[in-house]
C-alpha cells in the first residue's frame, strides 16, 4: 500500500551540530516557496530534476505549481536561515562550498552510507526557526544525486507538503473559532466527528440517507463544501474506481442541486478524469480521489477531492468529500485548506475518552 505521497526511510541528520539559541523565532516567508542553497554550476545541472520534483503542476483547473524554488549561493545561507523551507544540496565528490559544508557536518558512519549510495536525504525540523524544514540532499556524484531525486520525487515532495499542512492545521484549528456544539452533535448522532470552523454551516443532515453536508460562504464566489456519507453493513468490495465514481455522482445528484432544482453537480471528465490512488488516511487504508466537478448544464464547476475507506469495526464504508467553487480565484490554497479539514475526520472508536467527554459537555 502506498501512502498519499509515499513515505521512504530517511535519516534525521542528528550528526550535524549547530549552535543556536534555545529560543527560536518563527520561520518566515511563504509556505509554498523553497529556498535552495547550491553552487551555481551544480544547480544548473540539478535544476531540471528539482523543478520536476518540487514545482509539480496541479490543475485547479488553472495550472498552479505546488511549490516554487528559488536558488541562492552558500554565501547567502545566513540570510535565508529563517525561511520556512530550505534545501541544501551538493554531491559528495565536489569541492564546492556547499559540498564541503555537508561533508564537514556528516558523521563518518553516515558519510559511509552516503558514499555507498544507501541514503541521500536528511531532514532537520526547526533547525534555525520554528515550523521550519531543512532538507539536505547529497549523493556520491551529481548523476547519482539526480537519479535519487527522480526515483524518490513523490517522497521528497511529501515532506514539504506535510510540513505545509502542519502549519496550516495550526492556523485553522482554533478553539475560539470552533463549532464544538456541531462537532458534538455529529459525534452523538453518527459516532464520528470532524473539525467545524465557525464560518461553516451544517447545511443538511439525513439519518435516512447517512449524509451530512457542511458549507462555507454560501451563495458567494468562494464557496467550500464538505460532505460525509457512509453505507451501513458494507464490505470493502466497493473500494474501487467505478463504485466510488458512481456513488459520488449519485450523492451529488441528490443533494448538490440548485435552489430551482434545474441542475445538479456531477463529476467532470474535463480537463482530466478523476485520479484514484491508495493512501494512508489517519492510519486507515483509503482510496483518495481527486478531480473536477461541474453543474450538469455546464454553468459552473471546480475541483474536488475525497477519501473513502472501510471501517471493519462498524462495517461502514465512508466517503469524506470536499469541493471548491471559486471561479474568480486560484484554488491551490483553498484545496489545501479543505484537505486539512477532511483529515480532521475521526471515528468515535479512535477518540480518547477525554476528547469525547469534552465534546459531550457542549450538549449539556
Amino acid at each position: 500500500m502506498k501512502t498519499r505521497f509515499n513515505y521512504v526511510l530517511f535519516f534525521t541528520l542528528v550528526s550535524i551540530l549547530f549552535i543556536s539559541c534555545d529560543t527560536k523565532k518563527n520561520a518566515i516567508g511563504n509556505s509554498d516557496e523553497i529556498f535552495v542553497i547550491a553552487d551555481t554550476t551544480e544547480y544548473y545541472q540539478l535544476e531540471p530534476v528539482l523543478a520536476e520534483t518540487f514545482e509539480k503542476i496541479i490543475y485547479t483547473p488553472q495550472p498552479e505549481n505546488v511549490f516554487s524554488i528559488k536558488r541562492s549561493s552558500f554565501e547567502n545561507l545566513q540570510k535565508f536561515k529563517r525561511r520556512k523551507n530550505i534545501i541544501i544540496i551538493a554531491p559528495m565528490n565536489s569541492e564546492s562550498q556547499t559540498s564541503k559544508y555537508i561533508r564537514k557536518n556528516l558523521d563518518k558512519n553516515v558519510k559511509k552510507l552516503v558514499e555507498a549510495d544507501s541514503v541521500f536525504v536528511f531532514n532537520k525540523y526547526d533547525l534555525w526557526a520554528k515550523d521550519q524544514i531543512v532538507m539536505f540532499l547529497t549523493s556520491p556524484s551529481i548523476e547519482k544525486l539526480k537519479n535519487n531525486i527522480l526515483l524518490n520525487k513523490e517522497n521528497l515532495l511529501y515532506y514539504f507538503q506535510k510540513m505545509s499542512n502542519n502549519r496550516l492545521s495550526q492556523s485553522l484549528y482554533n478553539e475560539v473559532y470552533e463549532k464544538k456544539v456541531v462537532e458534538a452533535k455529529l459525534l452523538k448522532n453518527y459516532a464520528w466527528t470532524i473539525y467545524v470552523q465557525a464560518d461553516f454551516l451544517l447545511a443538511k443532515e439525513s439519518k435516512k440517507d447517512n449524509f451530512v453536508w457542511l458549507r462555507r460562504a454560501v451563495n458567494s464566489d468562494m464557496e467550500r463544501w464538505i460532505f460525509i456519507r457512509w453505507i451501513e453493513n458494507a464490505t470493502p468490495d466497493m473500494l474501487n474506481y467505478d463504485s466510488l465514481y458512481n456513488w459520488r455522482n449519485r450523492t451529488t445528484e441528490k443533494f448538490y442541486r440548485t435552489s430551482d432544482e434545474k441542475t445538479f453537480v456531477k463529476i467532470s471528465e474535463a480537463p482530466f478524469k478523476p485520479n484514484l490512488s491508495e493512501v494512508n488516511f489517519n492510519k486507515k487504508y483509503s482510496l483518495f480521489m481527486q478531480g473536477f466537478w461541474k453543474f450538469q448544464d455546464n454553468s459552473g464547476g471546480g475541483p474536488f477531492l475525497n477519501y473513502s475507506f472501510f471501517d471493519p469495526k462498524s462495517k461502514r464504508l465512508y466517503m469524506i468529500d470536499g469541493s471548491i467553487y471559486a471561479p474568480k480565484y486560484f484554488k491551490k490554497n483553498l484545496i489545501q485548506q479543505v484537505d486539512v479539514l477532511l483529515q480532521s475526520f475521526m471515528l468515535k472508536s479512535e477518540m480518547s475518552k477525554e476528547r469525547i467527554e469534552d465534546l459531550m459537555d457542549e450538549l449539556d
